[in-house]
């Protein structure tokens, strides 16, 4: 019943996996929803276990919020926040300590949560966040919740993705060690990275004509080929071949003045070669409000841009603002990808339409410095 209600009123449910339960994670979750009007907006299921909600809440002496426990997703009251049980035995918290029980119990919210996901049980997911090491097991043998869900979903087309209000940065190799990032480029894998990014920002950014800046893996991006060559043999051909298929890419742009000059600003998204060529300066920029948003998968996953904070586990100190702008950006590409697919049905049914952006197509690649 509560069910059919959420659909006529077309309420979003946002799927929350509870992460580690020995870091912030429920602390940004319950200092989320202590503002009830969050509700109006959405349906929240929390997938986790309400004994450890339960500890939390009384460490951190919010007595008075509480949880609807539910045993499936398509019970959820559309006017509470909900939990779901995923473990119902005893647990062992230990605030600030990464334990193999964490692990464990943050691996079956997300196998649950997915799940959910796949059957349309809920719209969106939003993770909170895990220990990438004391998670690994025979079922999660992955350097992160973005691969694992890639994994999980069949999908060999993703990008991960870091958003701050109109700052947008992905990273062509996410995790891997630094020593192995030159093996890993390719013109094919560049590309598609750049591909994922452009669909992304055309479906759930509503960017009819993005425009993509790519930054460079050397120093002063290669200086023509004097610090190293991937710039030449592997990068820029990429850019030309992106812009033969009517996508605005630019670059390779040096790193270091790209930011220093702020010219990202010019920009729609800018694509980094590799992880922390990406996350230092989104980081610099936008720590406590940043959003890891998944591009590519058939469903929206966004995560809060940072880890589990064992060192303010029970203070009281964390902040919920990066775990509600994720929860705000599922929500509106969630809503952006329902707009696009209603446009481009629409538009099929129209009949082609006349694209007048010759000039931004012409304009030479290399020329945003």
């Amino acid at each position: 019943m509560l069910r059919e209600k959420e659909k006529k009123n077309n309420k979003i449910r946002v799927g929350i996996t509870h992460g580690d339960i020995n870091g912030i994670s429920y602390e940004i979750i319950i200092k989320t929803f202590l503002d009830q009007r969050l509700i109006e907006l959405f349906t929240p299921i929390i997938y986790g276990s309400s004994k450890v909600a339960s500890y939390h809440r009384k460490a951190l002496k919010l007595n008075d919020f509480n949880l609807n426990l539910i045993k499936k997703a398509e019970f959820a009251n559309p006017r509470r926040p909900n939990i779901i049980n995923c473990h119902e035995n005893e647990v062992k918290i230990e605030l600030g300590v990464s334990t193999q029980v964490a692990g464990t119990l943050a691996l079956q919210a997300l196998e649950q949560a997915t799940g959910d996901l796949k059957e349309k049980q809920i719209d969106v997911l939003v993770t909170a966040p895990i220990n990438k090491k004391n998670i690994q097991s025979d079922n999660f043998r992955f350097p992160g919740h973005t691969e694992y869900l890639a994994n999980k979903f069949n999908s060999d087309d993703w990008l991960m993705l870091m958003i701050y209000n109109e700052l947008r940065i992905g990273v062509i190799t996410s995790h891997i060690p630094l020593k192995e990032v030159s093996k890993h480029l390719s013109k094919e894998l560049v590309l598609k990275k750049i591909r994922v990014l452009h669909d992304s920002l055309v479906k759930d950014f509503n960017i009819r004509k993005p425009r993509i800046a790519l930054l460079g893996l050397n120093p002063h991006a290669g200086d023509d080929g004097l610090l190293g060559r991937e710039e030449i043999e592997t990068i820029i051909p990429a850019i030309e071949e992106a812009n033969k298929n009517n996508m605005l890419v630019y670059g390779p742009f040096a790193s270091d003045g790209f930011f220093g000059n702020a010219s990202f600003e010019k920009f729609d998204a800018v694509l980094a070669t590799y992880h922390d060529q990406g996350m230092i300066p989104f980081k610099t920029i936008a720590f406590e409000l940043g959003v890891n948003y998944t591009a590519g998968l058939p469903y929206v996953r966004t995560s809060p841009a940072h880890g589990t904070a064992y060192e303010l586990a029970g203070k009281n100190q964390a902040s919920p603002d990066s775990f509600r702008q994720a929860i705000y950006l599922a929500l509106d590409i969630y809503k952006n990808r329902k707009e696009y697919q209603s446009l481009t049905e629409n538009q099929l049914k129209a009949g082609p339409v006349s694209d007048n952006n010759a000039e931004d197509e012409n304009r030479d690649p290399h020329s945003v410095h």
